[in-house]
C-alpha cells in the first residue's frame, strides 16, 4: 500500500505509542492508540509503520530518538505512514 500523511493539529497529547526503532531492528510501529485521542481522530492505528516524523526518515532511528521528536512537537505533528 501506498504511504500516507497523517496531520496531528497540537497540542500535545498526541495519544498513541510506538515500539520498534533501529535497536530493536524493527520499524518504528504504533503500538498503541488512545481512545478520544488526536490519533484516533486523525486514524492512525495499531501496526501502521511511522516511515517519517514531520520530514525525518526514521529508517535509522533509535527508539528514544523517535519518542524525542514526537515529544518535542507540542503544536503539529506530521506522520508519514504506511499500513
Amino acid at each position: 500500500m501506498m504511504p500516507f500523511t497523517v496531520n496531528l493539529i497540537g497540542p500535545s497529547p498526541w495519544g498513541f505509542r510506538i515500539s520498534g526503532g533501529r535497536d530493536f531492528k524493527k520499524a518504528i510501529t504504533v503500538s498503541k492508540v488512545n481512545a478520544g485521542s488526536k490519533a484516533e481522530t486523525a486514524c492512525l492505528q495499531p501496526g501502521d509503520i511511522i516511515m517519517e516524523i514531520n520530514g525525518l526518515n526514521t529508517g535509522e532511528m533509535l527508539n528514544v530518538e523517535a519518542q524525542n521528536k514526537i515529544k518535542s512537537c507540542t503544536t503539529q505533528l506530521q506522520l508519514l505512514v504506511e499500513r
